[in-house]
């Protein structure tokens, strides 16, 4: 025989109140994964952007570099050493 019981209403409101609690903590969980996954991916861009720039800069320094040496090279063979150790250069 059923027997009716006279606390069932508390009896739902726990299971109520743990259904809600149960679903509150799933949701804050995939909003920290959500989280975490969207900081990595943007701690990724940012280092991506600093090595491309660190890249791009030494090219640069590099070329500018290369340049330098090679104007200088040029330079340095349309001077004219007479035998009295002057300098004669060609105005450009």
């Amino acid at each position: 025989m059923f027997f009716f019981n006279p606390f069932w209403p508390l009896t739902a409101l726990r299971i109520t109140s743990l259904k809600a609690t149960s679903t509150l903590l799933l949701l804050l969980l995939i909003k920290s994964n959500l989280l975490r996954l969207k900081g990595g991916l943007i701690g990724g861009l940012v280092a991506l952007t600093l090595i491309s720039g660190l890249v791009i800069s030494t090219t640069v320094a590099g070329g500018a570099v290369y340049y330098i040496f090679q104007n200088k090279k040029i330079n340095d063979e349309d001077l004219k050493f007479s035998q009295d150790d002057v300098i004669n250069a060609e105005a450009v």
